[in-house]
């Protein structure tokens, strides 16, 4: 595999910054193996001149940072970016059909932090359109035949199959976390707001996060040092404590198939072995609702999000879309300041339910089992909702392989504004998993 594949990231960006690893080099490496191993995948929209283009911003890169000491943190850093962000010297398409300049605008201030961060875009990444559910050409890295998961299936499948280093994307319903999982990656998904949106054509903007994908727990919290807006985290909450887990039983926990069942519980046993603390909780009783909830306010918002576009060039969208748009056009809008309102509800609630049982956070399947067969759905974000209603910090780490040979994950939830927490926890946990975890 190509250096941009390399597991260990912050080694990786040490010897980038040092020298000891030549940005050039490493460029020209990983030209002479993409063609054949994007083919596979198809994770990147097309461009040409690609590795002419990186030369040369690798060139502007080392003249800027002459000396190893000034190079900034993710010097180096190759990254992937979700089309639905605008990125100076690319076109924005957010994975439609609908002409480029529709979506012009300022690049999106994630972007240029990385960037300012000494991060390379490698390319933009495939999403489904609009960040929703019409899938686009990507293929699991896994196996082929599987997606990758969506919306984010671009930047998900590019860190799977050691492409880049990192790729940004975004969460709305379950496109971080359940991509992250079918292709055996880290995904993170911080609390609601601590990432700005500014610069990313939205679906949601009261669900909207901003996300990203990492080979590794400790590559994802380099990105995050980068891109989250300071927040305090909760009393009680140190990053160097074992944190006691809660496991959310009752109808949510049953959306798991039996594969997906089977495997997290037995990495809950693994944990337990390894001396974690896990508690069984009952929670969220009444999640039909808010399951039912959560897609009101996603077609309600996407409906008023695209009302001009939808207007202009409704024949361009495709069936999915133009359904979710159509739906969302009949909610009243009393009803979606209600559903609103339940965001922060349900966060209050599983926020009583951690203190009342002295937990500090969640754990729970990363989806409901492995990438299904197939390419004309991108599976079900069921597993992930709860978590990006609510708005709290989730962290998806792969937890080994299903019955069928597929990578298959763990999703970490914590309360609203512990991040650093949280990153600190699902490193150790990380750690706990791989020891005689099935490969």
């Amino acid at each position: 595999m190509a250096a941009a594949a390399q597991r260990d990231l912050a080694a990786t960006l040490g010897a980038l910054r040092s020298g000891e690893l030549d940005l050039r080099r490493r460029i020209d490496e990983l030209a002479a193996s993409f063609d054949e191993r994007e083919a596979r995948v198809l994770s990147l929209m097309p461009e040409p001149n690609r590795f002419e283009r990186l030369h040369r911003e690798a060139e502007a890169l080392l003249a800027k940072h002459p000396a190893p000491a000034s190079r900034p943190a993710l010097f180096g850093a190759l990254l992937g970016v979700k089309d639905v962000f605008r990125v100076d010297g690319f076109e924005t398409r957010a994975g439609s059909r609908l002409p480029p300049s529709t979506f012009a605008g300022p690049e999106a201030s994630s972007v240029t932090r990385l960037r300012r961060a000494g991060a390379l875009v490698l390319g933009k990444t495939v999403s489904t359109e609009f960040a929703y559910f019409a899938p686009g050409p990507t293929r699991n890295p896994r196996d082929s035949a599987r997606t990758p998961g969506g919306s984010s299936s671009g930047s998900a499948a590019a860190v799977g199959a050691g492409l880049c280093d990192v790729a940004l994307g975004t969460q709305t319903i379950g496109s971080v976390t359940r991509p992250a999982s079918f292709c055996g990656v880290v995904g993170c998904k911080p609390s609601f707001g601590r990432v700005p949106t500014d610069g990313i054509i939205p679906l949601a903007p009261g669900l909207d996060h901003v996300g990203w994908f990492a080979a590794e727990v400790a590559g994802a919290r380099l990105v995050a040092a980068e891109l989250l807006e300071a927040a305090p985290s909760s009393p009680g909450s140190p990053e160097g404590t074992r944190p006691r887990l809660a496991i959310p039983i009752g109808p949510y926990l049953d959306r798991a198939d039996a594969d997906g069942r089977k495997h997290f519980e037995g990495a809950c046993e693994r944990l337990r072995s390894r001396g974690y603390e896990i508690a069984d909780l009952p929670a969220m009783l009444d999640f039909d609702e808010i399951e039912a909830r959560h897609r009101r306010i996603v077609a309600a918002e996407t409906a008023a999000v695209h009302a001009n576009w939808f207007a202009e060039f409704r024949d361009l969208y495709a069936p999915q879309t133009i359904e979710l748009i159509e739906r969302g056009q009949k909610i009243p809008t009393e009803q979606l300041e209600i559903d609103l309102g339940g965001r922060s509800a349900l966060r209050r609630e599983l926020a009583a339910l951690l203190d009342g049982a002295g937990c500090q956070a969640w754990i729970s399947p990363s989806a409901r089992g492995v990438a299904p067969l197939g390419l004309a759905s991108t599976g079900d974000p069921v597993m992930n909702l709860p978590w990006t209603q609510a708005g709290l910090p989730t962290l998806g780490i792969p937890a080994g392989l299903g019955q069928s040979g597929l990578p298959i994950g763990l999703q970490l939830a914590a309360r609203f504004g512990d991040d650093a927490p949280l990153f600190a926890w699902a490193e150790a946990i990380e750690r706990t998993l791989q020891k005689g975890c099935p490969t």
